[in-house]
């Protein structure tokens, strides 16, 4: 399993999440997802700076996500020329 964690800590996990309702699993799903989003613009807007355009941080968050020639195609940004 995990390289870095002890086995005993890994089953408690382990035994933690089968006990979770779907629900329960889909909700930490969506907040993990949240946080990695929350994460990649702090680190946008540490590159780009504080002031950045909230349009352009979506459209560099959505470069992370989709490919090239969608996002040239859908929103007209080349993450190649402007940058992820």
């Amino acid at each position: 399993m995990s390289l870095d964690t002890p086995p005993e800590v890994e089953e408690i996990l382990l035994e933690g999440l089968r006990r979770m309702t779907p629900e329960q699993k889909f909700r930490r799903i969506i907040e993990l997802n949240r946080a990695v989003e929350e994460m990649a613009a702090a680190r946008i807007r540490h590159r780009y700076g504080p002031d950045l355009p909230d349009r352009e941080l979506r459209l560099r968050l959505a470069a992370l996500r989709l490919d090239r020639e969608t996002m040239i195609e859908v929103f007209d940004w080349d993450p190649e020329e402007k940058g992820y």
